[in-house]
């Protein structure tokens, strides 16, 4: 007799199985489906003794302009309007050569900050009292001049193809640190650039893909986990139902072993019960003082949403969560900093973002989270120090831009690389992607050439078969 979930004539305990396929892989299916991720267990040992417990990236979608920003380059105020030949890796990608083009210097002034000295331009006046805290990175260069490739390859150290972004990486090595929270939370993702394979395992078990709250263009007050409560049911009930559909579900896993979307179903449900408890807690922002609230800038337009995920960043990072995504971006193929005829447009984001990072970076310091805590803000890609078309815009540039770290075990106050003195190419203290992903993973205590997972007869790993630690970024 046939014992599948469609096959005919079933008996008692085949009706049982098929309705394991029916009701309760229906509804667990629709919870994977809108994000719900088990949360793994606790890794016991590391490759290295570890320097930060967890992460928080902060993901400024499009291109942050870094000659606009964190990467002063004095010779663009001398220059500007000349024009100059530049080797552009759009130009080349479009024509096979580079091309003349119109320096243009930055719309707004640098000066120096703190004791560090490091210098900093007025886009980002808040984020500028923060220098003595960060950890610049100047040399960085990275994979694909378009927004869609070079969006996957920060996420997934690959451009086109399918592999585990780096949250899930994070959290197959780490695990979880609060059983009753996910280990890999995503706030306001884009369907845009890559979507869902940016917080997606691929190959992974699907246990360790991110859970989303929110969505990119949605109001940050809105977000939250759906059906996470149930009002029609008593805590007594929801148990009953919990433990019939987790029973079924044992059932029907005994017919497919290795059915590692199943097995992350079947646990998601365990972790949505226990989140029942737990995450509205995590979530709840009215337990915040209102001075807190204002730190954030939540309450006023121009920075509620942002102040928001990063207040809820925070929240989730002290409650355990491993790895916390706070975005800055939209649902297009063309993200917010994406400034190719208008750079002006930078200040409105720079002001939407800039308050509720250093109020995070405070709260983190304050509460003695930052030691242990890694915070990692960038961008796919930079952008050029000349004028698009000879216009008021800039192109996409991998070839050189800046981000930061801070916290989690990295030198503050300091600066690591540089760009050519255009600003336009890495040329000393170089930090590929596949650089700062292998840094990444060491100051979490993981080995980048180690972390491997086997699928299709290869070892894969997040760093490909590239990527090299920067130690003198280390404290």
């Amino acid at each position: 007799m046939n014992d599948s979930c469609d096959g005919a004539s079933p008996n008692r305990r085949q009706l049982l199985r098929h309705a394991a396929c029916g009701f309760g892989s229906v509804a667990l299916a629709g919870m994977l489906g809108a994000g719900a991720a088990a949360g793994p267990q606790r890794a016991s040992t590391t490759h290295y003794a570890p320097r930060a417990k967890r992460i928080i990236f902060l993901f400024m979608a499009g291109g942050v302009s870094q000659v606009d920003s964190f990467d002063y380059k004095p010779l663009l105020e001398r220059e500007d309007g000349r024009v100059r030949d530049f080797n552009d890796a759009r130009n080349v990608a479009r024509t096979g050569q580079g091309a003349k083009s119109r320096v243009m210097k930055s719309l707004w002034k640098f000066q120096q900050h703190g004791e560090s000295g490091k210098w900093a331009s007025s886009l980002f006046p808040e984020l500028s009292r923060c220098v003595d805290d960060l950890c610049f990175l100047h040399g960085m260069h990275t994979e694909g001049v378009a927004h869609g490739p070079a969006t996957l390859f920060l996420h997934t150290g690959a451009t086109n193809l399918i592999r585990p972004s780096i949250g899930s990486w994070v959290t197959y090595g780490l695990g979880s640190e609060n059983d009753n929270l996910p280990a890999f939370v995503v706030l306001a993702p884009s369907l845009g650039n890559g979507g869902p394979r940016n917080y997606g395992s691929a190959f992974l078990p699907a246990v360790y893909q991110g859970t989303t709250i929110g969505r990119a263009g949605a109001a940050a007050k809105d977000a939250h986990i759906p059906y996470l409560l149930n009002g029609a049911r008593t805590a007594a009930a929801q148990q009953q139902q919990l433990d019939l559909v987790q029973a079924l579900n044992r059932e029907q896993i005994k017919n497919r072993p290795g059915d590692s979307e199943l097995a992350a179903v079947i646990e998601s449900y365990e972790l949505a019960y226990r989140m029942q408890r737990h995450a509205p807690e995590a979530l709840d922002l009215s337990r915040e003082s209102k001075a807190t609230l204002d730190q954030y800038g939540i309450g006023v337009p121009a920075t509620d949403d942002y102040g928001r995920r990063c207040l809820m960043a925070r929240r989730l990072a002290e409650a355990g969560v491993r790895y916390i995504q706070v975005n800055y971006t939209d649902n297009s193929n063309n993200p917010p900093w994406d400034q190719h005829s208008e750079m002006p447009k930078h200040a409105a984001h720079a002001a939407a973002v800039d308050k509720p990072i250093a109020a995070l970076l405070a709260d983190l310091k304050q509460r003695g989270l930052l030691d242990d805590t890694l915070v990692w803000w960038g961008s796919e890609f930079g952008r050029n120090p000349f004028a698009e078309n000879n216009g008021t815009g800039r192109d996409h540039n991998p070839n050189g831009f800046t981000a930061w770290l801070a916290g989690g075990g990295v030198k503050a106050g300091f600066s690591y690389g540089s760009t050519d003195e255009f600003g336009h190419v890495a040329v000393a203290q170089k930090v590929h992607m596949h650089d700062l992903h292998a840094t990444i993973l060491h100051l979490l205590g993981l080995d980048h050439q180690r972390l491997t997972y086997r699928y299709s007869g290869r070892d894969f790993r997040l760093t490909d078969v590239a990527g090299d630690v920067k130690h003198e970024i280390f404290a």
